[in-house]
């Protein structure tokens, strides 16, 4: 589609997995360490929504699992 991701890009005080500029769209790979914090997961993402991007969580094990169905929704996110 066009779209170029950075990986492990600077936004603000935090590091996104992956950052797509032009969508202003982060993808965030949660791993099982995500799941104790989700606070902190939450608060990350009003900051980032704060400065007019979105935010897209998917599951490490979806990864691995069904990458197809992963890029699809990146995909997804891109069309909006």
């Amino acid at each position: 589609m066009g779209f170029h991701f950075r990986r492990q890009q600077p936004v603000g005080n935090f590091i996104a997995d992956f950052y797509c500029h032009r969508a202003a769209l982060v993808v965030e790979i949660d791993g099982p360490v995500h799941d104790r914090q989700q606070g902190y997961g939450r608060f990350r993402d009003r900051i980032m929504e704060e400065r007019g991007l979105r935010v897209l969580r998917i599951k490490d094990e979806d990864v691995h699992a069904d990458i197809e169905e992963v890029l699809r929704r990146i995909s997804e996110y891109l069309r909006e």
